[in-house]
């Protein structure tokens, strides 16, 4: 699985105005979603979860399986001094945590699986989670390249999984093909393709492109759906908070959309306590 997701990470990090470090932190799990998105039926969704005690504090993103993704961060604000190697310390920004998969097939239950995190950088504790929980070895590569300004340049990512019954040699072989792979930003901004970037993980192992998709930044919050919310909460203390406010304002966390009602609006979708 692979995906050039560089448009859908600029334009989430446009509608949450994050910051470098926060930029690459939610272009990563956003296009990890997406990944694994592909793997799913229609209907179904995948949530990826990072929640560490670094200053990020957390990142979320979701997607269905036609990737729609959708996702934000708890601090947009963030932003760390470069690691030695010259990179975005996504790591230090996440800190030390879990990373949580919910995967919603539309059955009585989701499932949900989690790991610590390895190293906080995402591509290696989504790795690390699909061989804990899936018993799946794979190879997981992530990347963000920001520009000076702020502006996301080339975002992706690529997962290859050993099913089972594949012979030994073929896993140390694609080991080796880990090893000397290049950065996945490299890869995009060098013009690679998804399909060439899953040959050139792969080498001599030939491949067939059994599906493709887009993957876009979609959210499914509408006006009708807030106005569902706020008149769950009762007559009551919606007045409650017209009287404090003098109108009610809802931010979603995936797109960052507000929706403004006034006093007039909310007298109609009051629902008396």
């Amino acid at each position: 699985m692979a995906a050039v997701s560089t448009r859908t990470v600029e334009q989430a990090r446009v509608r949450h105005a994050t910051t470098p470090t926060a930029t690459a932190a939610l272009g990563r799990t956003l296009t990890a979603a997406g990944l694994l998105g592909t793997i799913l039926k229609q209907g179904q969704t995948v949530m990826v979860r990072v929640l560490g005690d670094g200053p990020l504090g957390g990142a979320l993103a979701m997607s269905d399986s036609r990737g729609g993704v959708r996702g934000y961060v708890a601090n947009p604000d963030v932003h760390l001094p470069l690691t030695p190697s010259g990179k975005l310390d996504v790591g230090g920004a996440v800190g030390r945590g879990t990373l949580h998969v919910t995967l919603d097939l539309g059955l009585r239950y989701p499932y949900h699986g989690s790991v610590p995190l390895v190293s906080g950088e995402i591509g290696e504790d989504l790795a690390s989670y699909l061989v804990t929980s899936h018993q799946i070895p794979s190879l997981v590569a992530l990347g963000v390249l920001v520009s000076p300004d702020g502006r996301v340049l080339a975002a992706g990512g690529l997962i290859v999984q050993v099913l089972p019954g594949a012979a030994v040699h073929v896993i140390d072989y694609l080991e080796r093909r880990a090893r000397v792979l290049p950065a996945v930003t490299a890869m995009i901004s060098g013009g690679r393709t998804p399909e060439e970037m899953v040959q050139i993980a792969l080498g001599e192992v030939q491949s067939r492109v059994v599906e493709r998709a887009p993957m876009r930044f979609r959210c499914g919050c509408t006006t009708g759906k807030v106005r569902a919310v706020l008149a769950s909460l009762g007559e009551d203390e919606l007045h409650d908070i017209v009287r404090e406010q003098g109108r009610i304002e809802v931010r979603c966390n995936f797109c960052g959309k507000r929706y403004t009602f006034e006093e007039e609006e909310i007298a109609a979708i009051a629902v008396p306590s």
